[in-house]
């Protein structure tokens, strides 16, 4: 196959690091087979689109997804609208033969990622989900040296997503504080970064236990949101938060390792703190994605003169994507996990087989995002196999 057409539905936050990862594969993978055409992006406010279309450097723009669906040139949706949007328009890509890539979470709930999951299955596509983290060449060392067994028999596994983008009562009732469209709040929006890096890197979950809570009850109506910012409606009308700000839970990993995850937007002061450290029977490794290009490790085995955590910039050509990129020491940006995520479905395209994460890995994230919320309501420990 040769170039692979995409058409983009979404514009704003994850259409703006999309768009940029597209235009950027050309100029740095410049080797990868099969390299993405922008044939054309869509929403509904025509005004916006055309602005978006002309600055991410789209051909053409369409205000119905469905007919950006029937378009004979494009061979890939690209879907990154609001999660309540994910799966309506991934059951009619896939019956048209799409191949398909779909921000996270992949759905609303199981039932549903379920549905998108066999859809793709059984048109045959190709089907992935934005998990843009496992992409970052510290958390692939961090893979390489648990694949290994550098650390030995892996005992803990704990994660935090921390922000603080709606700490103040006045922000407005955006969308994703709104559970008919993004699912949940902290937990979807948030944990599931977490839990997905927690999969990637340590293995499935066996049961978990949790707890979460809405601090801000009721908040202004939203005159307009861009991303993660917005105006409140000068009306001054308000309403209900139907999502979690904050959610904590504990797992045990099918291996027997122990996690614990916390992901809130009530973090004063962090203004996007993804982070986690293992620890295993030979050794422990640290992220902080503030920190992205770099990884701490230590090793049980060291001198005992010179025992402790090292800090390893994960910027020299031995690192993962990293030769495609700047002289050894120059670091790479958040944006940059996005062309890796890009260039790994182009290669799945080329290569006929499924990318890495898919809708596979979308479900089990799905399946731990439910498992955790029923917890939570039943006040109890839930197993996983209970959504098998």
């Amino acid at each position: 196959m040769g170039n692979v057409r995409v058409g983009m539905v979404g514009y704003k936050f994850m259409g703006k690091a999309h768009s940029n990862a597209y235009r950027a594969l050309p100029m740095f993978f410049p080797k990868t087979p099969a390299l993405p055409v922008m044939k054309a992006i869509c929403g509904r406010n025509a005004e916006a689109l055309e602005q978006a279309r002309s600055q991410f450097g789209w051909e053409s723009a369409e205000t119905d997804w469905r007919k950006l669906i029937e378009r004979s040139d494009i061979d890939v949706i690209d879907i990154n609208a609001p999660s309540d949007a994910h799966k309506e328009i991934a059951l009619a890509a896939a019956a048209a033969g799409k191949h398909l890539f779909c921000e996270k979470p992949l759905a609303l709930n199981v039932a549903d990622a379920k549905e998108m999951l066999d859809a793709a299955e059984a048109a045959g596509i190709k089907h992935m989900v934005g998990f843009n983290y496992r992409f970052a060449p510290a958390v692939q060392l961090a893979k390489k040296l648990v694949s290994d067994g550098r650390l030995g028999e892996i005992y803990h596994f704990r994660a935090v997503f921390l922000q603080d983008w709606i700490i103040d009562p006045s922000f407005p009732l955006v969308w994703r504080l709104q559970k008919e469209v993004a699912g949940s709040g902290s937990h979807g929006d948030l944990g599931a970064h977490l839990i997905d890096l927690a999969r990637f890197l340590v293995g499935e979950f066996d049961e978990v236990i949790g707890m979460s809570e809405t601090f801000i009850k009721e908040r202004p109506l939203p005159s307009e949101m861009t991303g993660l910012s917005a105006k409140g409606d000068a009306s001054g009308a308000r309403g209900k938060v139907t999502v979690d700000d904050a959610t904590l839970f504990m797992t045990r990993f099918e291996n027997g390792a122990l996690g614990s995850f916390e992901a809130t937007r009530f973090a004063a002061g962090h203004r996007s703190t993804n982070a986690f450290e293992i620890n295993g029977s030979k050794g422990s490794v640290k992220f902080d994605f503030e920190r992205l290009n770099e990884l701490e490790v230590y090793f049980t085995d060291d001198a005992d003169d010179v025992q402790g955590f090292r800090r390893v910039l994960a910027t020299d050509p031995a690192h993962a994507y990293m030769d495609a990129w700047w002289p050894a020491g120059h670091t790479i940006g958040y944006e940059h996990t996005f062309t890796h995520e890009m260039q790994e479905l182009m290669l799945a395209i080329h290569e006929d087989r499924q990318p890495v994460p898919n809708f596979h890995d979308g479900l089990r994230c799905q399946e731990v995002l439910e498992a955790v919320e029923q917890s939570i309501t039943e006040r109890r420990w839930v197993k996983l196999a209970e959504y098998k």
